[in-house]
């Protein structure tokens, strides 16, 4: 068995032919068709203007997005191509985020699922059901490293981990582009936010970011060269300031990584006006310095800025921009537009494509968030409810039974008329043999009104089991919906302190957009069960885990903090020079009155909240129990280049077979810069039966150990290295392995020669 390395396929070559269609359409355009293929302009909601079918016959618009009405789509396409000098077929943009019409759960609760055959399928899904619609490009994968989760797009993205990411970003590339782009159903993906969008200050979308370039390299830029590793057709900056220099016009970014060092072919585009707020952020004076500034950085089209459109013309008359440039950017756009057999066949039959929502998409959308929800506790196995043993259940609640709000944000397309609710999935489950009482409580996630609460606690008090449906509406996470305050909104702390005066055992079911800090209310609870915003079909796979059904699997993408004031905090940290151990930190309510200062034997803690989180990543229980044992490595040494084999035992220690997360973490103790604590280099998701033992393996190459260091260049250094396997990141399983220099070793060899002569 092999760890989850990906496959590097570069995506299609650029081909001889492919250039020279590209070179032949590029030599017989005008100034202004040029600027056109790299305006993006936004649609009209089924309607088209007569300016738009005006730009559309002079060949200044090459790329539509939010139209998805396919008759409006065909018509378009068919004014581009037949009624403009050179016919070339449009781009049909559209956030496709975590599914079309079908929702699945969002990204974030999708990486939950480590499982890259469940984001694979996800895309694949929400691709065939948009292209259904005329659609042929969306903005995904997002693969931003979310490390604060007051950010609202921690929704949006894979998780605080560059490894897990990666991976993740790779097969949802797969699931929308397929083998081969041009193929009905296939649509082209977007990576976005290049780059470091995920470390906006304070957690506060559109904000500052400064990153050094190592932790640019080391920790943000890797799930992004996994996806161009995969082939992904377009990639998208960031709205951000990086570093002084915003994204929209970072040549570092743009041109000296992405294209010299990556070899990237496809095209860039700007996130929604990013060119000309170039000139907010400070860089430039105007739209047509900001238009020079992102062209000449290689951004390659302007989406609904109109900077490009307004100035791109004149700059390239009067020198501001080369003509080489123009149409590099334009040759970019091209050869998607090639790959995606737009040429061929610019036009799209819904009868090609199969039903919207069908049985098999729902099945899927179960699936994706079956595997999703992760058990965070489960004291004394308050889960899984025995449906055979109960006589009444207390459902209690905002989101226990509101079809639009599971589906999460950025769901422009969701239709919450296919929503299939908690609520309606536990009565379909228990029938009438258990008496149900269903109490709202709350209007909203965020209401303070308690006047549901005495319903509520009479509810709980005469219930054998309560399930709190509890979180954040969908409306508290995506896009500019950042909190600073990530505990439980509203008056639901209040609530669950009331209800847990009944001493009636409390299920609180998480439904939210990000992590969230449950310390004050985390122990008033038997059991947590995470099911993030699941889509359309999250009602089904939760009553599954909750009852029994299936146990849950789903493993934390993304660390919870006990309080907000602890973020950042994430596993792969570094050491410090005073690192937390258990008992080296002392409590702010342990500490005596008129305590003299002294920071003798102090450590990396905080006074009132320690140094650990509530639970960590990686974390996630199951309905069986997993012991891992005899963890062992097929050599003592390896040399860089090759590879090593690391293994352990995982023995189901539980009465019931049950899907595991099995990770594999490396430290590098010493290094020539200082290297995190842990760093996760595989997983495996495994099934094991009740009492069966499964030898578990990765196999590691030196390079998967390579890290850019001083000199900003990727390299794997020799030296002692720690490896852990288990079912989080505080594995205590470990052993070590060295990696050694062929060089050094030959070098060692030849001295001992010498001297012998």
């Amino acid at each position: 068995m092999h760890h989850h390395r990906e496959p590097a396929s570069k995506g299609p070559p650029a081909t001889e032919a492919l250039e020279s269609r590209v070179q032949g359409i590029l030599s017989r355009m005008t100034l202004a068709e040029k600027v056109g293929q790299l305006t993006l302009v936004n649609g009209h909601g089924g309607h088209i203007p007569e300016e738009l079918k005006t730009a559309l016959r002079e060949g200044r618009v090459g790329s539509v997005l939010n139209e998805v009405d396919v008759g409006t789509v065909n018509e378009l396409q068919r004014i581009a191509v037949q009624e403009s000098r050179l016919g070339i077929p449009l781009l049909v943009g559209r956030d496709v985020i975590h599914g079309f019409k079908t929702v699945f759960p969002l990204p974030l609760g999708q990486a939950a699922s480590w499982n890259p055959e469940v984001v694979r399928r996800g895309a694949r899904v929400g691709a065939l059901e948009a292209a259904s619609a005329g659609i042929n490009w969306t903005f995904a994968p997002m693969v931003d490293i979310g490390r604060d989760p007051r950010w609202g797009r921690v929704a949006e993205c894979l998780g605080e981990d560059p490894y897990l990411s990666g991976v993740l970003a790779a097969a949802m590339v797969r699931g929308f582009q397929g083998e081969d782009l041009s193929r009905k159903g296939h649509i082209a993906a977007c990576a976005k936010h290049f780059a470091g969008y995920g470390a906006s200050e304070a957690g506060r979308d559109y904000n500052t970011t400064n990153i050094p370039e190592i932790e640019l390299r080391n920790v943000h830029l890797p799930p992004f060269k996994a996806a161009v590793d995969a082939g992904v057709a377009t990639l998208m900056t960031s709205f951000s300031d990086l570093n002084g220099v915003p994204a929209s016009a970072n040549a570092l970014l743009l041109t000296r990584i992405l294209r010299e060092e990556w070899g990237f072919d496809g095209f860039v585009v700007s996130d929604w006006e990013s060119i000309p707020q170039l000139a907010v952020h400070g860089l430039t004076a105007d739209a047509r310095e900001s238009a020079r500034e992102a062209a000449n950085a290689g951004l390659d089209v302007d989406m609904a800025g109109h900077a490009y459109a307004d100035h791109l013309e004149s700059l390239v008359a009067e020198g501001g921009v080369t003509p080489e440039r123009l149409d590099a950017l334009v040759a970019n756009v091209l050869r998607i537009k090639f790959r995606l057999g737009l040429f061929e066949d610019p036009f799209t039959n819904p009868a090609d494509f199969p039903a919207i929502a069908n049985e098999e998409h729902l099945r899927a959308a179960r699936q994706a968030a079956l595997e999703s929800a992760v058990l965070l506790k489960n004291e004394e196995r308050t889960l899984p409810l025995d449906g055979a043993s109960l006589a009444s259940l207390a459902v209690i609640g905002p989101l226990a039974d509101d079809g639009y709000e599971q589906l999460g944000t950025w769901v422009f397309d969701g239709d919450p008329t296919y929503s299939r609710t908690p609520l309606q999935a536990i009565r379909e489950a228990v029938g009438d043999s258990v008496d149900i009482q269903y109490v709202r409580a709350l209007e909203t996630s965020r209401s303070r009104n308690r006047e549901g609460f005495a319903e509520a606690k009479a509810a709980a008090a005469h219930a054998d089991a309560v399930l709190l449906f509890l979180g954040e509406e969908a409306i508290l996470s995506g896009e500019a919906h950042c909190r600073a305050d990530i505990r439980l909104p509203g008056a639901q702390e209040a609530l669950i302190h009331e209800l847990a005066e009944t001493g009636t055992p409390l299920i609180l079911v998480l439904m939210a957009g990000r992590p969230l800090a449950l310390e004050g209310v985390a122990h008033q609870v038997g059991a947590i069960l995470c099911g993030w915003h699941g889509g359309t079909m999250a009602g089904p796979a939760l009553a599954d885990l909750l009852f029994g059904v299936e146990s849950p699997s789903g493993k934390l993408p993304a660390t919870f903090p006990r309080v907000t004031g602890q973020i950042p905090i994430y596993y792969a940290h570094k050491n410090t020079g005073k690192p937390s151990t258990p008992g080296s930190f002392v409590h702010i309510d342990d500490i005596p009155p008129g305590a003299p200062q002294h920071s003798v034997g102090g450590t990396s803690f905080h006074l009132d909240a320690g140094y650990t989180p509530l639970f960590p990543f990686g974390h996630g229980l199951s309905y069986a129990t997993f012991e891992y044992a005899n963890i062992r490595t097929s050599r003592e040494t390896v040399e860089i280049g090759e590879s090593i084999a690391i293994s352990a035992d995982v023995t189901n220690t539980g009465d019931r077979e049950a899907e595991e997360v099995v990770q594999l973490y490396v430290r590098d103790p010493v290094a020539t810069v200082t290297r995190p604590v842990r760093e996760l280099k595989g997983f495996r998701k495994v099934r094991i039966g009740a009492g069966e033992t499964l030898a578990v393996t990765f196999e590691l190459h030196t390079d998967d150990l390579a890290f850019h260091g001083r000199d900003m260049r990727l390299a794997s250094e020799p030296g002692l290295f720690h490896a852990w396997i288990g079912g989080s990141s505080e594995a205590s399983l470990r052993t070590e392995f060295e990696v050694v220099s062929p060089a050094t070793r030959r070098e060692s060899d030849l001295q001992h020669s010498s001297e012998d002569v």
